[in-house]
């Protein structure tokens, strides 16, 4: 039996212990984006250091202007050839609404499912239960060999949710304890299908934006000046109407520029893949497609930007009436990029789009909440060809090379600030129900991460 065959039965034989702790740690309430969770924020950031202190890192949680990082490192075993740097977050989103969970989001509910047992909990997969994969397969190494296989640093951050606002500068002021890493391993993207494993070969990239219009001094009363004043509502709804013409294209100036179509060798092995359009949407009660016409299901989630209005506000929206014309009204826009935009020059011709659609009494307000470039990752990459090796020998099947249409701004961090690749080996399924009520984790999909992870130190500490 080789090293690591004992490594993943050890894994096995304490997968209750694992389990346990992913569960302990889905209880603390680590919201970011509320004040309130300060203090819980820390307590889950000094739950993922007091575990890699107890498996030989040198460990602490270090401090940010927001929620602290937690760091680690391991020098693995004497003259370890490889350098792996692992990232994660332990922040989750709010969980509202909270009606509509089946369970409460931070009481841990393991529950029957189609693929077995499942558990249900705000940051079930997102990102806790990822994270506590590759913390169990070290465990499972430390136990069996009383320490790492390669050379090993961690940063597990609070505020992925929010942002990472923070996050990016404590990296850049850091630069020289990490940047000599080989690879950054990151699991928190999705596989294919629970049978079939993935590997995430490009993100999209971000720019969310808050647009407020704003009009008259005060609220007016609609009869006395409507049919005179300007309504920001109206006004504002109109712009924002005109950002997507008939074909679904968006209508942002030079919002296409560096686009690229995707090669025909790409697009034939997306096709191979046997997506269903009908029942993605079907599983979520809806039957028409949308999106940019002339374009494949795949390559309009995972190669082609958007743009989407996800939040918008103003004037009264309480029970019964209230006959005002509101004197502002707002609107939250994301954008999602790929490889070749520019996310500077998307928010200028944003700009320039509102403010060309506006009346001269309107007054344009924007803010920039959150922006990062599209970003590819090279399918050659030694890493990527033995994290395929490795799934391949867990799941007995080829694991896909997708695309990722969310986005994961470290990514871009670790780039530019340390140079380095990643390696996004992820276990999600598109109905864990991520930042959603009810989101869930498959233990199936949580124990074979487990086992993934393991193999993928034991190969790379070969190499």
């Amino acid at each position: 039996m080789s090293l690591t065959d004992q490594v993943l039965a050890r894994i096995d034989a304490t997968f209750d212990a694992a389990q346990q702790r992913w569960i302990d740690w889905l209880r603390i309430p680590s919201i970011s984006a509320q004040p309130k969770h300060a203090a819980d924020c820390r307590a889950a950031a000094e739950y993922a250091c007091k575990e890699l202190a107890s498996l030989g890192f040198d460990a602490a949680v270090r401090e940010t202007a927001g929620h602290p990082v937690v760091t680690a490192h391991h020098p693995g075993p004497g003259g370890a050839a490889r350098h792996l740097l692992y990232y994660g977050h332990y922040d989750v989103q709010p969980a509202d609404p909270l009606e509509l969970w089946t369970s409460p989001p931070f009481e841990p509910t393991i529950v029957d499912g189609p693929h077995g047992k499942r558990v249900y909990a705000r940051g079930a997969v997102d990102d806790k239960g990822q994270v506590q994969m590759w913390l169990s397969a070290f465990r499972a190494w430390f136990e069996e060999t009383g320490t790492m296989p390669c050379r090993i640093s961690v940063m597990i951050e609070g505020e992925e949710e929010t942002g990472s606002v923070n996050f990016k500068p404590f990296v850049e002021a850091n630069r020289a304890e990490f940047n000599q890493a080989d690879i950054i391993v990151i699991s928190d993207t999705g596989m294919w299908d629970v049978n079939t494993p993935a590997i995430s070969t490009s993100l999209r990239g971000m720019v969310y934006m808050d647009v407020i219009l704003k009009a008259a001094s005060r609220d007016l009363h609609s009869g006395m000046y409507g049919g005179s004043a300007l309504n920001p509502i109206n006004a504002l709804t109109h712009a924002l109407g005109q950002l997507k013409n008939a074909e679904g294209r968006v209508m942002v100036p030079g919002y296409y520029d560096g686009v690229r179509d995707i090669s025909t060798r790409q697009s034939n092995q997306w096709s191979a893949l046997g997506f269903s359009e009908d029942k993605f949407l079907g599983d979520i009660g809806l039957t028409e497609h949308y999106g940019e016409k002339g374009r494949g299901a795949l390559e309009r989630l995972w190669a082609r930007p958007t743009c989407d209005i996800c939040g918008i506000w103003g004037g009264y929206s309480g029970p019964g009436t209230k006959t005002v014309i509101a004197s502002e009204a707002g609107a939250k826009v994301s954008f999602r990029l790929v490889p070749g935009q520019d996310p500077n020059a998307v928010i200028a011709g944003f700009k320039a789009f509102m403010q060309a659609r506006v009346p001269t009494d309107a007054k344009l307000v924007f803010t920039v909440h959150g922006q990062g470039q599209g970003l590819e990752i090279p399918v050659d990459s030694p890493f990527v060809q033995a994290a395929a090796a490795v799934l391949e020998q867990e799941y007995g099947k080829p694991a896909v090379m997708t695309g990722c249409g969310g986005s994961i701004p470290v990514v871009e961090t670790f780039q530019t600030a340390l140079g380095l690749d990643s390696l996004l080996m992820g276990f999600g399924l598109d109905d864990d129900q991520v930042h959603s009520p009810n989101e869930k984790f498959e233990v199936t999909c949580f124990r074979h991460g487990m086992r993934s992870h393991a193999r993928l130190l034991g190969r790379l500490a070969a190499k």
